[in-house]
């Protein structure tokens, strides 16, 4: 057993007394230093503001992370000289987020984007966070508009065509030279200058035609690359059948080089009506005859320039032809057109074709007695004058090389009949 201390008897005023607390141990002089204080109260601080960071980064992290309002994929156009909270309530009211525009600008400032902040039109997906949105616009994903150009059409209707869709701007300075623009499907973003629209398409057409001009059949009876769109342009306005360009192109090459006359319907047209592409009327007798530097029963060779834009298609088609010797073309009944090397043999398809014609004419209404005599078209070419009137001795003594259409949709620039008779 441990022993107790002894116990020193006390008097009981003295057990009633409290007993004396030694004072409290000094403190040193190193304690009451200044910079210490200062230190202890900036280590405070560092602690609270590290836990005061850390809520912040995990509400911040939140908010970037979280899925988004949107219910389907959207297209929100963000305009020109838009400020950060401009873009913040766009993106509300288009219902793309649903916070505070001043969250959105200090989720901008965080991902350190307030500079690359980007105009344009975006497509934004389903869902998706602020952090998603924020990258689609710093990044400039604008969403691109396909544009597609037929081709055959003149230059002053794709300038007409681009002035009246509404996702360019500006206008167009100058018409563009016919046969300079390249028809094709091009993709631009909203806003895109019209102008710069017509570069674009020159500067591809320059492309592909030294492409295929290097590639040409050295054979053919065209001296230039200019001479070459003047060809395709023809060809581009005489079928609308992919399969049938390279024929239709043989014959107006082997018609080049025997100096037959080319005797194109389009041709008439343009000569009347420049690029406004239509006549809006069959061709009369009397246009046929008329002198005009790109009327092809009247002149030798190719006319000066291109009838219209033609497509690569079609150029490729020019520059490499079938290898026959076709002289003539009809058409067939069916869209296409029929190919021979001889008159007499064209005479027949042209009498097989009229043949399908008074079949067709028994079901349609008889045209007035005053009315213009009815031409044939071509898909793509424009009324010609009957088989059954005899040639002038003026006229051109070698059988032209083309040929009536069928009742079938006629191409850009071509005036449909009714009813369609066959040329001489």
């Amino acid at each position: 057993m441990s022993e107790r201390p002894p116990i020193s008897p006390r008097s009981p005023r003295a057990a009633l007394e409290p007993e004396q607390v030694p004072p409290p141990p000094k403190r040193s002089d190193r304690a009451r230093n200044p910079f210490v204080i200062v230190g202890n109260a900036i280590i405070t601080l560092l602690l609270i503001a590290m836990l005061g960071a850390g809520g912040v980064y995990y509400y911040g992290r939140q908010v970037l992370e979280a899925p988004g309002p949107l219910k389907d994929d959207k297209i929100v156009n963000i305009p020109q000289r838009a400020g950060k909270r401009d873009i913040a309530e766009t993106l509300n009211r288009e219902g793309v987020t649903d916070i505070n525009p001043w969250v959105f600008i200090a989720s901008v400032a965080a991902l350190k984007a307030s500079s690359d902040l980007k105009p344009g039109e975006y497509s934004f997906q389903k869902n998706a966070s602020l952090r998603d949105v924020i990258a689609t616009i710093v990044e400039g994903k604008v969403v691109q508009h396909a544009v597609t150009i037929p081709e055959g059409l003149t230059s002053e209707q794709i300038v007409a065509r681009l002035s009246d869709n509404d996702i360019f701007t500006g206008s167009v300075r100058e018409l563009p030279r016919e046969g300079t623009l390249l028809p094709e499907t091009y993709k631009f973003p909203r806003g895109t200058p019209r102008e710069q629209v017509v570069q674009r398409m020159q500067q591809a057409h320059k492309r592909v035609l030294a492409e295929i001009w290097e590639r040409r059949n050295q054979d053919i009876p065209v001296k230039s690359p200019e001479q070459l769109v003047t060809l395709a342009s023809i060809v581009e306005k005489e079928t609308g059948k992919p399969d049938e360009r390279s024929r239709v192109a043989a014959v107006f090459v082997n018609r080049l080089k025997q100096r037959i006359k080319l005797q194109s319907d389009p041709t008439i047209i343009y000569g009347l009506v420049g690029g406004k592409g239509t006549l809006g009327r069959p061709i009369k007798r009397s246009e046929i005859t008329q002198p005009s530097p790109y009327n092809t029963y009247v002149i030798e060779g190719l006319p000066p320039g291109p009838i219209s834009n033609p497509g690569r298609a079609s150029l490729e088609a020019a520059a490499n032809p079938a290898r026959t010797r076709d002289l003539y073309f009809v058409a067939d009944g069916t869209g296409g057109h029929a190919f021979t090397e001889t008159y007499d043999a064209h005479q027949k398809n042209v009498a097989k074709l009229r043949a399908m014609e008074k079949q067709i004419q028994n079901d349609t209404v008889e045209p007035a007695e005053d009315a213009p005599p009815p031409a044939a078209v071509a898909p793509g070419a424009a009324d010609t004058p009957t088989a059954t009137t005899p040639a002038r001795p003026n006229q051109q003594k070698k059988p032209p090389a083309a040929r009536p259409a069928a009742p079938a949709p006629a191409r850009q620039g071509a005036v449909q009949p009714s009813p369609p008779v066959v040329q001489r």
